[in-house]
């Protein structure tokens, strides 16, 4: 039986695979598994969990179902309202909650939704941890009753302005005199929201530290999250920049936990670029931990080879930002990411936080005086094709030897010039088949060639 929990938490269609049932059962095993094992009492000090959604109508049921489960399992909660991801993130470390939980799909459309954990300290949960919590999923245990039983408040306020002031400090520590430096003055960026749960949280970080904004996709209606807008379709950003003559965009997706950026001519800056900018500014500042980043097995080998040449090394990961973290802490390493746009800076946060990496490219910008699409050339692309192939078998990748037998043929044919990599979504019914090489034909014909053997032997 394949696990519930993903590469990002426990995801499904709302209302259909992930109900209100369920996230009060999650909620209620959470508790369990992540909660203190010593008995706490009225007058002894409450365990309490902080609980955060992006901007998705199903959120409302999901949070009230997801809070019931925790309050009836004995732990205060504290509804946060709509907040980025790495908000909830960062709150779960400030406020010394025993655990968080966010509710969202983050990327994916509206329909969908999640639920994923952050233990205490705010680091999202191990594999293992994760199977607990599924083992005891919906097992009758000895529930408190009387004044064991939690309590759940509301204090959206408080959240989000700790969490915006943490952003803005990120750039702008405040002085002795208690003034704010506005460091981004004089830059013109373009934020798109993706009417997600940074629409109020991007504009105001942004322009309290200086920056002009011009903010887009930021009206959430509970329906239109990521529609036509944010990271995963920028068209509308890439236009706006070159109206507006701005110096940039950047481009958040529902949860705000990934940043893309868009050069002053619209093209797009992906998050290998992005990396190879923050990583040779870092080190230049004597800041990037034994000069080593941290990227997964989909960063692009342009970016190892650019890194390379400036003495900057990388480690490898399996997709996943939790994965980038565990190595990032197993290393000590301090900057992380994924070419998604999920970056982590572990002196800020512990997760990916696109609102982070937009403040700290912006930085950067307006430190050096040059613009995004000289910083970006830092790096040559390989080609890259990526093709998601829609699948109901995917937890039989693994066993299927004519896929193999195909990546095999084709590894030949690259001949040691570019790679190939063939894996299951963590999060979507999809296998994904990803090739780079030093042609586009070539990188897409190798594609096209085990995307047909995909689609025929894991329908």
């Amino acid at each position: 039986m394949p696990r519930m929990f993903g590469t990002d938490g426990v995801r499904g269609l709302a209302n259909r695979a992930l109900t209100a049932q369920l996230a009060l059962d999650l909620g209620d095993a959470a508790v369990r598994v992540l909660g203190d094992d010593g008995d706490k009492s009225e007058f002894d000090g409450r365990r309490r969990a902080l609980v955060g959604r992006d901007t998705r109508v199903s959120g409302d049921f999901l949070a009230a179902a997801l809070s019931a489960g925790m309050s009836a399992g004995g732990f205060d909660v504290i509804d946060a309202g709509i907040i980025p991801t790495p908000g909830v993130a960062y709150l779960t470390s400030v406020l010394n909650v025993e655990m968080g939980a966010v509710i969202s799909a983050s990327h994916n459309p509206m329909p969908d939704n999640g639920i994923k954990f952050f233990a205490r300290g705010g680091f999202k949960l191990p594999d293992t941890k994760e199977d607990e919590i599924e083992n005891v999923l919906g097992q009758d245990w000895e529930r408190p009753t009387g004044a064991g039983v939690g309590r759940i408040s509301h204090d959206t306020a408080t959240a989000t302005n700790l969490y915006i002031d943490h952003l803005v400090s990120t750039i702008a520590p405040i002085g002795p005199d208690k003034s704010q430096p506005t460091p981004l003055k004089g830059l013109k960026v373009v934020a798109d929201c993706a009417n997600g749960a940074t629409s109020v949280v991007a504009p105001e970080a942004l322009r309290r530290a200086g920056a002009d904004v011009i903010v887009i996709n930021a009206s959430p209606d509970g329906y239109n999250i990521n529609k036509n807008a944010g990271s995963t379709h920028p068209e509308q950003l890439q236009a706006m920049v070159k109206a507006s003559g701005a110096d940039l965009g950047v481009a958040f997706d529902g949860d705000a936990d990934r940043c893309l950026a868009v050069d002053e001519d619209g093209n797009m800056v992906n998050g290998d670029q992005i990396m190879g900018i923050l990583a040779r500014a870092k080190k230049n500042a004597g800041k990037l931990n034994h000069d080593t980043l941290v990227v997964t097995v989909m960063s692009n080998l342009g970016l190892q080879l650019a890194l390379r040449s400036m003495g900057i090394k990388t480690v490898q990961t399996n997709v996943g930002d939790r994965y980038v973290l565990e190595e990032m802490l197993r290393g000590d390493y301090s900057l992380g990411g994924e070419q998604s746009g999920h970056i982590i800076f572990l002196e800020h946060n512990t997760t990916g936080d696109g609102l982070v990496t937009a403040l700290q490219l912006l930085a950067v910008l307006k430190r050096t005086g040059r613009t995004l699409t000289d910083l970006a050339g830092i790096m040559k692309k390989y080609p890259q094709v990526l093709v998601n192939v829609h699948s109901d078998n995917k937890a039989g990748l693994d066993d299927c030897q004519p896929i193999w037998d195909a990546v095999a043929a084709a590894e030949k044919e690259l001949d040691g010039r570019g790679r190939i990599l063939v894996r299951p979504s963590g999060t979507e019914p999809l296998v994904r088949v990803m090739a780079e090489a030093e042609t586009h034909e070539l990188t897409q014909r190798v594609v096209d060639d085990i995307v047909e053997v995909v689609k025929r032997e894991l329908p």
